[in-house]
This record gives C-alpha cells, sequence and structure tokens, in this order.
C-alpha cells in the first residue's frame, strides 16, 4: 500500500531523514521505533504532506504523493493521528469527530459516530462537553474517533501513548489492534519499543535519520541489539 523509496529530508542545514526506504503491505500495522530526535515525526509529517521532502519518492497505493498538498494526501485515505493529539479544545466532542468527517459528502456520518460511541462509550457520555476538559486518554479515544470518521486506508499513529496511565494506554492499544482486525493498515511511531513491538507484524528502527533495522516484530523483540538501546535489557 505504502512505498517509500530514497526519501531525504532538511530542516534548514539540519539532516532529518536520510535515503529512508520503507514499506508497509495491506492489512499490516508496522511500527517505527527509535530515540527523540531520530527523525520519526518528520517522516509521518512527509507522509501526510506537512513536511517538503528534499528528494526521494512516496508512492501510495502506486502513485507518487510526494508533492501533493496534505488535504489532497488526506482525500486518498491516509490519515494521521498527531503527536498530542491536536483536538480543537473549544469544540464538544461531537463536533471534534464531526470534523473527522470534513472529506466525505455520504449521508453516514451520525452512524459512524454512534460506532464510535460503541466502540469508546465514555466518550458518548461525554459528546456534549468541551475536548479541552476531557482527561489524556479520552482525549487520545476522541483522536482515534475523529480519525476513523474519515473510513481512512492508511491510519498514522504519532506516539498513542504518550502522557497517558498504563490502564488507559491498554485500552488504546486494544482499539488499535481491533482497527487492523477490521482492515485498516496501520503505521505507528512509538517511543515505547517494547509496547510497538508487541502488537505490530514488523518494525523498522530509525537512528539519527536512518533506517538501522528493520524485520519481523517478534525477531527484534529478541535481538540483542534492539534489547540493549531500547528495551532496558
Amino acid at each position: 500500500m505504502l512505498k517509500i523509496e530514497n526519501l531525504s529530508c532538511n530542516y534548514r542545514q539540519i539532516i532529518a531523514l536520510s535515503d529512508v526506504s520503507l514499506h508497509i503491505n495491506r492489512g499490516e500495522i508496522v511500527s517505527l521505533i527509535g530515540a527523540n530526535g531520530a527523525g520519526k515525526t518528520t517522516l509521518l509529517r512527509a507522509i501526510s504532506g506537512l513536511q517538503n521532502t528534499k528528494k526521494g519518492k512516496i508512492y501510495f497505493e502506486g502513485s507518487d504523493i510526494a508533492k501533493l498538498e496534505s488535504h489532497d494526501i488526506a482525500k486518498l485515505g491516509i490519515v494521521q493521528i498527531p503527536e498530542g493529539r491536536g483536538l480543537f479544545s473549544i469544540l464538544s466532542v461531537e463536533e471534534n469527530l464531526r470534523l473527522g468527517a470534513y472529506i466525505r459528502s455520504d449521508k453516514d456520518v451520525q452512524n459512524d459516530i454512534e460506532k464510535i460511541y460503541i466502540q469508546f462509550p465514555i466518550l458518548k457520555e461525554k459528546r456534549k462537553e468541551y475536548a479541552g476538559t476531557l482527561s489524556g486518554g479520552q482525549q487520545q479515544m476522541v483522536a482515534v474517533g475523529r480519525a476513523l470518521m474519515s473510513r481512512p486506508k492508511l491510519l498514522l499513529l504519532d506516539e498513542p501513548s504518550m502522557g497517558l496511565a498504563p490502564i488507559v494506554v491498554e485500552e488504546i492499544f486494544r482499539a488499535i489492534k481491533e482497527l487492523r482486525d477490521k482492515g485498516t493498515t496501520i503505521f505507528i511511531v512509538e517511543q515505547n519499543a517494547f509496547l510497538a513491538l508487541s502488537i505490530t507484524d514488523r518494525a523498522y528502527v530509525l537512528e539519527n535519520g536512518k533506517i538501522v533495522m528493520s524485520g519481523n516484530s517478534n525477531e527484534l523483540l529478541r535481538d540483542e541489539r534492539v534489547k540493549e538501546a531500547y528495551l532496558g535489557a
């Protein structure tokens, strides 16, 4: 579904990504792990059209999207949940969900909102409350729900566990796995390497803007280099 070839990005004179190549197959959940500052968020922003690229190709379903505007990329079915969630804090929960469907013209929006409420019942209770008044975990649920309202083909998640209590993280990651089981392809950036590798099919390791390792997630969990660098072992 997604293929990246020799992608490079700069921030002024700083090299953020250097000749990054990877692929994601339809129906997979793939993770990208690495330390802070490795370039993980830059890569997601480049896929979404929010970061200019210096060179390289980004193919989505066979077409190069590297030079497309972000709103056109969203219409193709690539949706990102940014680090920090990016909610409209002075709008209600339900208003935030409806904004997720802004690219749609069908009449099933309310039905999809009800599906979000089934998945996250607490959001139905708080549907009229300002999103900014919710707990961090509840805000992450709104962010996931808002992304799903666009019916994404490829869902990009940037640090979904950041700042959340362990019990909430479990609920969020259970929802992520359910999405994959229902057919959504997922690319997840996560600093918690153990968490990311435990739910994904494959993974890439990014260091200083370069892919240094890749493979089956279970194999990487057992790799001594990954253990030492990212799993505290």
